[in-house]
């Protein structure tokens, strides 16, 4: 079985100690094969606030792969926002933007879709499509093949439009020609699961996150995360996106919804 732990929009420098801490128990117990960061790792990309990123991730101490958020990028400081946009990020998490994972279970593909000149939309480019439908392509049998991506490629509710990444159909058609299994994001603060396509049979699947431990929660959504297991079952592989929400009376987190995802296989 591979399990992944989908995390995102944590928002260091807003961040809720004791929700950080139910984050490292829960880490803890389950030990994921990977730990996704999808994105608005700090509020403000300040240099003390990567560093508490920095500390959390070592805390972990589990493989990690991180993608850049809108919040990530310096907002006031125009001069490096111009200049050196991901300097802190760079500094504190490594200087790939864009990194991938692969191991027996699981094939992880980032992609920066923050834009300097953008102040929060996201955008993804004809090369950086092209990029990750390459990779998939090139996806070992048995993988569970993922994109992760800071902004959202499709909404749950109305409201969300003005949020979606700006090329998303050009990368989603490619990307399920590719083979491409989940698509996971952040951004809105809004955890649910979503078709990628309108067919009966989906070619893959949106795994949109919450706000993992920031106090930025969205209406009565409380601080989440995602937990998704692949796993050999009845003769054929099965794939399970949970939802699980903190609990502040427990001080812990646990599930709250779980989706049997079907694959097209």
């Amino acid at each position: 079985m591979t399990r992944i732990l989908h995390l995102s929009d944590t928002h260091f420098g807003t961040e809720r100690k004791a929700v950080v801490e139910a984050v490292l128990d829960l880490a803890r117990s389950l030990a994921p094969d990977l730990v996704v960061l999808s994105g608005d790792i700090t509020q403000r990309a300040r240099r003390g606030q990567f560093t508490a990123a920095r500390r959390f991730i070592e805390r972990l101490s589990l493989p990690v792969l991180a993608v850049p958020g809108n919040h990530d990028i310096p907002l006031f400081n125009v001069f490096a926002r111009a200049l050196n946009p991901y300097g802190n990020y760079k500094r504190a998490l490594g200087p790939i933007l864009e990194p991938v994972f692969e191991n027996d279970g699981v094939l992880a593909i980032g992609v920066n879709t923050t834009r300097p000149r953008r102040r929060k939309d996201g955008e993804i480019s004809d090369t950086q499509i092209a990029r990750v439908s390459q990779r998939l392509r090139q996806a070992r049998p048995g993988q569970l093949r993922i994109v992760v991506a800071h902004h959202p490629v499709r909404a749950k509710v109305e409201s969300d439009l003005s949020n979606l990444l700006i090329g998303r159909e050009r990368a989603l058609a490619a990307w399920s020609q590719a083979g491409v299994d989940l698509v996971l994001g952040g951004h809105i603060h809004l955890p649910y699961v979503l078709p990628l396509t309108a067919a009966s049979a989906p070619a893959g699947w949106i795994v949109q996150a919450g706000t993992t431990c920031s106090h930025r929660v969205r209406g009565s959504v409380p601080n989440s995360l995602g937990v998704i297991t692949w796993a050999q079952e009845d003769g054929g592989q099965v794939c399970h996106v949970e939802r699980w929400d903190y609990a502040a009376g427990a001080h812990a987190f646990s599930p709250v919804d779980k989706t049997l995802v079907t694959l097209s296989r």
